[in-house]
């Protein structure tokens, strides 16, 4: 069982970053809770498959060619723990929540491709996922983006960004995922 359980979980990932994201239904329980969503959209906090698609779309948005290079996946009991490196090019505001679900920051693209290890934590339930959480290396992602340390143009930008993100949010609008790729 330990091999499926392997399998359904790097699966999740791949229908993530690139994948047809209505086949969530086939690897995420109703219930499925991502512990991680607490810094992403309010779409992303519910339980479910629409929870994890929130999440996709709102990474998905942000990183193109979004992918999961798998380098082990080791499952015990209803645990599984998968170690990898996520990778893509940022194209668009990547917009960061807060604990009430407002807007705490957008970080405007400058085109950079990155790749951060990862390790991402499943328990599963009737062969399904039910729970997530990760670890991630969101120090290293902010340097390879250049957002870290920022300039002072980046930090004009990112207060642009947030502005617009905040007014979007407020008034139901989908981020311009677009932006201008000036450093």
């Amino acid at each position: 069982m330990s091999t499926i359980d392997a399998e359904i979980c790097v699966r999740s990932m791949t229908i993530m970053g690139s994948g047809d994201l209505a086949d969530l239904d086939r690897v995420v329980h109703p219930q499925a809770t991502n512990r991680e969503a607490k810094d992403e959209p309010p779409a992303c906090r519910g339980r479910g498959p629409a929870a994890f698609a929130a999440t996709a779309q709102w990474l998905r948005s942000a990183f193109a060619d979004l992918a999961f290079d798998i380098h082990d996946a080791v499952t015990d009991g209803d645990l599984t723990v998968v170690h990898c490196t996520m990778s893509g090019r940022q194209v668009g505001a990547f917009v960061a929540y807060d604990e009430h679900g407002a807007v705490a920051q957008a970080f405007p693209s400058k085109g950079r491709p990155f790749a951060v290890t990862q390790t991402h934590w499943f328990r599963m339930k009737d062969g399904q996922v039910v729970e997530h959480w990760a670890n991630r290396d969101d120090m290293g992602l902010a340097r390879q983006l250049g957002w870290v340390p920022p300039t002072p143009a980046f930090l004009l930008r990112m207060a642009q960004a947030t502005r617009q993100a905040r007014r979007a949010a407020a008034n139901a609008e989908p981020v311009q995922t677009a932006s201008p790729l000036t450093r």
